[in-house]
């Protein structure tokens, strides 16, 4: 069984071309979801947002295009193509389309066993 799922194996492929923007809509499609690691697509169109939550994990985000503001525990953060930020486990965090932009996030779980 696949643990990577909704884009082709043993494939060279652009992650940014296989999800779109949206008018007005955040866009998501996971790719991995298990108890130790989250791995999920997102496109947002400007001006789209997540409100402020924690996760149960470090979340990873990778800007794959465009330009994405990261407010981290109430300080933002402003992360463009090709940049990285890491979420801490718990701390509250909000996404914030600056212009329409698509990133990848991967969370990784606390092991709590």
């Amino acid at each position: 069984m696949n643990q990577i799922k909704n884009i082709p194996h043993e494939t060279a492929l652009t992650l940014s071309e296989q999800i779109a923007v949206l008018p007005g809509q955040v866009v998501s499609m996971t790719l991995a979801q298990n108890k130790a690691v989250s791995i999920t697509l997102f496109a947002f169109d400007q001006g789209e947002e997540i409100s402020a939550h924690a996760a149960p994990g470090d979340a990873m985000v990778t800007v794959l295009e465009g330009t994405g503001r990261f407010s981290i525990d109430g300080t933002p953060h402003i992360c463009r193509a090709g940049q990285t930020i890491v979420m801490p486990e718990g701390k509250p965090h909000a996404v914030y389309a600056e212009e329409a932009f698509k990133m990848l996030l991967s969370i990784v779980f606390s092991d709590n066993t």
